[in-house]
């Protein structure tokens, strides 16, 4: 009986001043508040939390009706119709589009090329081999947006940033807005025809398009933001998205996703590629088409200086 009692005393005795084992750490979940502004690491773009939300996509009759008065031809707008509404979960949109300072970070580290050169103007479908990003054909500073970036470029660059993002957060990954997101994003909880109301006249307060471009790019953030934070959501340069190309909203995703089944690329040599959305507007382009229901489309592979983009970031 004495061997048990000093047998359970040596046991606490050992219990009691052993080394405790500490459970393993949890794993931290920072839920991010709208508007809040963060970035992933040192060279990850700033990123704003967009809410979540309802919306009404594409545009009016009368505002369909105000552009072809304006420049564009009935047939132009055709395409951002019929209005329809959408839900949007919450995510993360770059504050700026992707700088040509960030950009060049990723091609030093990938050694990705600029061949194959770059377009002019949209209008002519031409490339240029002389023209890239790192020459577009005008001065750009670290802080203007990156040019000369082809839809599969832009999937190259948000594969690598999620390399170099933190491990082990609880957001998604970066990746390209959805067509639905970018508008929502846009709009920032506006109805009108462009971000900041409908009067056209106001479009150099706002964005760099052709009236006041002076034929290049210009550093972002120089603009007033829209209601979420966002700056540069008109002109500059347009923007690519995730989505396939859809002539109508006939049959559209309804719930922010991207629509992966758009129409064939007619001018890619008969490939079943689909064509890319890109949005926002340009600095060689007149302000109808800042407006925020306004849509373009073009191939993957197509690379012009009218053209950049910026990344979202999928959120709890």
């Amino acid at each position: 009986m004495r061997s048990q009692i000093v047998l359970l005393a040596l046991t606490l005795l050992i219990c009691t001043f052993a080394p405790a084992q500490n459970p393993p750490a949890p794993r931290m979940v920072t839920l991010k508040a709208a508007g809040t502004v963060f970035h992933d690491c040192s060279d990850c773009p700033e990123m704003v939390v967009i809410p979540a939300g309802k919306f009404v996509m594409g545009s009016s009759d009368v505002q369909r009706a105000w552009a072809a008065t304006h420049g564009a031809s009935r047939g132009s707008v055709a395409d951002e119709a019929p209005q329809h509404e959408v839900t949007v979960r919450p995510f993360a949109l770059g504050k700026y589009p992707v700088t040509r300072g960030e950009y060049e970070t990723f091609v030093r580290e990938t050694k990705r090329s600029a061949k194959d050169g770059c377009g002019r103007d949209s209008f002519k479908w031409d490339e240029d081999p002389a023209l890239s990003w790192q020459s577009p054909g005008f001065a750009q500073s670290d802080r203007d947006p990156v040019v000369c970036v082809s839809w599969e470029d832009a999937k190259a660059y948000v594969e690598w940033l999620n390399g170099k993002a933190q491990k082990g957060a609880i957001e998604g990954p970066y990746r390209l807005p959805s067509e639905a997101e970018w508008e929502y994003a846009a709009r920032a909880g506006t109805t009108t025809k462009f971000w900041w109301g409908d009067d056209a006249a106001q479009a150099s307060i706002y964005a760099w398009y052709k009236d006041n471009s002076e034929g290049r790019t210009h550093p972002v953030g120089q603009k007033p933001a829209n209601a979420f934070g966002l700056y540069d959501m008109a002109g500059n340069v347009w923007e690519w998205t995730e989505d396939c190309y859809a002539e109508t909203y006939a049959t559209p995703p309804t719930d922010g996703r991207a629509n992966e089944s758009g129409v064939s690329d007619p001018r890619a040599n008969g490939t079943k590629k689909c064509m890319r959305v890109d949005r926002g507007g340009t600095w060689l382009y007149p302000a109808w088409l800042l407006r925020t229901a306004t849509r373009e489309r073009n191939p993957m592979n197509f690379r012009d200086r009218i053209m950049g983009f910026r990344v979202a970031k999928s959120l709890p």
